[in-house]
């Protein structure tokens, strides 16, 4: 008897043609296979749905949503909106994945309970390139604190500009990340519309605010696909305005959250101050 799957691998898709067979050909060959692949078909006009669909009977929870088109936040809204699993990730059609990628989120948040989001490195692939790069070195894994998880994940020169010179296993994607359901659901979550790029970096910046417990792991387990063709590196100039206020979108979040986070410690620190002193007055009565 199969166990229930604790992981559904979103894969929001438009026009993918051309690479959903790679993508989907590495999901099905997967360590550990008993995971929902939950497809979201954004109104493709070309054979994504028809190649998707060649793909259903590889997958042992295999579910398609079709969809007038809406952008890629419409798309994983509407995917974690679909969510029946404790936990879930994110995966690009034009990218692919290692075999041990779908069993290291369940494996990570079974061995790190108190994580509320768990994350694997990843490589880079280009076009024209002929092997895959680890994006940032090595590293031991290990339990990151609030302020340790928005290093990682913010890039402190922005968005738009030295994005390869900012190393990181982390940064602001959400295909190398894990997520849980609970509270995502609790706080309402969604991913920005109306924005050129960066709301993946909005979202996790918003889930780290909103709760405690970041794992990190550096073993790359995601290629992350560099085409030619992509928006990340065909300029225009809606970038330019998306990128200053997607920006201010992070820091405000963050400093609020800093502001919160000092605010609690100073509390604690007055409740343990004030437990100590009652144990002393205690002593000498």
């Amino acid at each position: 008897m199969l166990e229930q799957p604790e992981l559904t691998v979103i894969m929001p898709v438009y026009n993918m043609e051309k690479y959903l067979a790679r993508a989907l050909d590495h999901l099905a060959d997967q360590t550990d296979p008993n995971f929902k692949l939950l497809i979201v078909n954004d109104g493709s006009k070309d054979k994504t749905r028809e190649i998707a669909e060649g793909y259903r009977d590889k997958f042992k929870y295999f579910r398609i949503i079709n969809k007038p088109n809406g952008g890629l936040s419409d798309a994983r809204n509407v995917g974690m909106e679909n969510v029946d699993t404790p936990y879930f990730t994110f995966h690009d059609g034009d990218d692919w994945v290692e075999p041990d990628y779908t069993a290291y989120f369940v494996r990570a948040f079974h061995e790190h309970p108190e994580a509320v989001m768990v994350c694997c490195g990843f490589y880079i692939d280009y076009e024209h390139g002929d092997k895959s790069i680890p994006a940032a070195k090595f590293k031991p894994a290990k339990m990151l604190t609030k302020v340790q998880t928005y290093r990682e994940i913010v890039n402190f020169l922005g968005s738009m500009f030295f994005n390869h010179a900012f190393t990181s296993s982390v940064k602001g994607y959400t295909w190398n990340k894990g997520y849980k359901s609970t509270i995502v659901k609790k706080h309402g979550m969604e991913f920005v519309k109306k924005l050129a790029f960066m709301e993946d970096q909005i979202f996790n910046v918003k889930y780290i605010a909103i709760s405690d417990g970041f794992y990190r792991d550096t073993q790359p387990l995601y290629h992350y696909w560099q085409r030619d063709d992509s928006m990340v590196h065909n300029f225009n100039l809606k970038m330019v305005p998306d990128n200053f206020k997607a920006n201010w979108f992070v820091w405000k979040i963050i400093i609020k959250s800093l502001i919160a986070e000092r605010r609690k410690e100073k509390s604690e620190s007055k409740q343990i101050y004030s437990a100590s002193e009652g144990s002393s007055n205690d002593r000498k009565g």
